[in-house]
């Protein structure tokens, strides 16, 4: 009988395999661990720290940023008019900055939560399903535990990721908690606020992924068989030893896609993947699966060193590292000819052959959306939904005019008491900060000295964003 089976971090949600000797069982899953294990612990390497964004100079960082937030200022017309752009800048990486705000857009959440004002809290509020609070309160000492938000046993990290998932749970009882949404909802909490996390993993969850975390896990049983069918058009060498040893796909690619290859590259590559994957959808996730399997497995001379199921697992669970390097994958991913249209074409046919062979899905998904566009597109947003709303409130300095207004007060008073001669112009109340007019000779000494102390440079606004564009640190 035909083998699915997924790892123990996944939960116990999909069908348990029939016949399996011990030998084979090692490679059960890549990456499989046991409880004691907790699962793939990630290292050092999963730390925002670990980011070299050094290598950017200040100012082409400081250009990318302005962009950006011209973009987001105007998300509809650029969404609408210019998405290729939009692309193109998603594949040069979103600035660290605002790679939060960005994703939420591109996601759809900032929408959602425009649209549900109140709703997280109502979730937050609530108590939820004893049954599925314990599993995750189990689950949360297990992601990214050297970062620092979820070193801290009850610290801000496990209490904000406790909150997102307990919220989805009770969002979608019907659906519950899956092990792998645990990681998607960590890697948006280092970006942005529990309530923007938990919109952004509805979006992922109902958007870009549906079914994936439902139970029985047949649509990423699905995926799994378009990514096989993919395979032998990208690299024929590679699809073909897999299909020799019977490696079902679900033993290879259930934690890539579940969870978004947050556990599986370094953390620099996961940040530039999922800038795209927001922009583009599930295909930035194929092309990456694609492209690890080929560089793997698609030549002859890597072959003779896994002539065997175990030793192939174990090379895949071994990816080599500059496979995974950003630069190289990034340019691997927008390079390989894999569009939405294969995606569909190849899910009509396996989706087909699954009801041949097991009848009707148990889980009736909605249909999947192919990246920010589209999901713009389906659910058309207002401009009220669209305008920032800032999370970090500075109040703005006192303007220059305003001080002019004292000035000229103060020294109108001081006239009438000294009740001098002044044959001097009066003050020109429409003259500018910058007009050559407006002089320390117009002005009293000690109110000129006090205009040049507190006036702020020129041109220091520039670097500095304003309280509608701030950013979430």
């Amino acid at each position: 009988s035909q083998l699915y089976a997924v790892c123990h971090f996944l939960g116990a949600r999909a069908a348990v395999a029939t016949s399996m000797s011990r030998k084979q069982s090692r490679c059960f899953v890549v990456g499989c661990k046991s409880e004691h294990e907790s699962s793939f612990s990630p290292d050092i390497r999963a730390t925002e720290d670990s980011v070299d964004y050094d290598n950017i100079p200040p100012d082409v960082l400081r250009q990318r940023e302005a962009k950006w937030l011209d973009m987001l200022n105007s998300w509809d017309k650029w969404m609408a008019k210019k998405h290729k752009k939009v692309k193109l800048r998603c594949q040069k990486g979103i600035p660290p900055s605002l790679r939060g705000r960005a994703w939420l857009y591109l996601s759809g959440g900032k929408v959602k939560k425009e649209q549900n004002q109140g709703k997280f809290q109502e979730l937050d509020s609530q108590p939820g399903d004893p049954k599925w609070l314990d599993v995750i309160e189990k689950d949360l000492h297990r992601q990214f535990p050297f970062h620092e938000m979820f070193v801290a046993r009850g610290g801000h990290g496990q209490q904000d990721l406790f909150r997102v998932l307990k919220a989805y749970t009770l969002h979608r009882p019907e659906e519950g908690y899956c092990q792998a949404q645990a990681p998607i909802a960590a890697v948006l909490l280092m970006h942005m606020p529990a309530e923007d996390a938990f919109w952004g993993l509805v979006q992922i969850c109902e958007k870009y992924l549906p079914g994936y975390y439902s139970a029985g896990l047949e649509a990423i049983q699905l995926d799994g068989e378009i990514l096989f069918a993919l395979l032998k058009r990208v690299s024929p060498v590679a699809h073909r030893h897999l299909k020799k040893y019977k490696i079902d796909p679900i033993l290879y690619m259930t934690e890539w896609f579940m969870c978004a290859f947050s556990r599986t590259l370094p953390w620099v590559s996961v940040l530039r993947m999922w800038d795209m994957f927001f922009c583009e959808g599930v295909k930035i996730i194929f092309r990456v699966g694609l492209v690890l399997l080929k560089c793997m497995l698609g030549s002859q001379e890597k072959l003779k060193a896994c002539q065997g199921q175990y030793e192939t697992m174990e090379l895949l669970r071994s990816i080599e590292p500059r496979y995974m390097q950003e630069a190289f994958l990034v340019q691997e991913v927008s390079e390989l000819a894999v569009s939405e249209r294969d995606i569909e074409k190849e899910h009509l046919s396996q989706l087909r052959r699954w009801k041949e062979t097991h009848g009707e899905l148990h889980c009736k998904s909605p249909p999947r959306m192919h990246g920010a566009k589209a999901i713009m597109a389906a659910e058309p947003p207002s401009r009220q939904d669209l305008k920032q709303n800032p999370t970090i409130v500075v109040e703005v300095p006192q303007t220059t005019e305003s001080k002019i207004e004292k000035g000229k007060k103060a020294k109108s008073k001081l006239e009438k008491k000294t009740d001098t001669k002044n044959t001097s112009p009066p003050l020109n109340p429409y003259l500018l900060p910058s007009d050559p007019a407006l002089q320390s000779d117009n002005l009293a000494p000690s109110e000129s000295q006090h205009l040049q102390e507190d006036t702020p440079p020129q041109g220091s606004n520039q670097s500095l964003s304003s309280s509608e564009h701030d950013t979430y640190l």
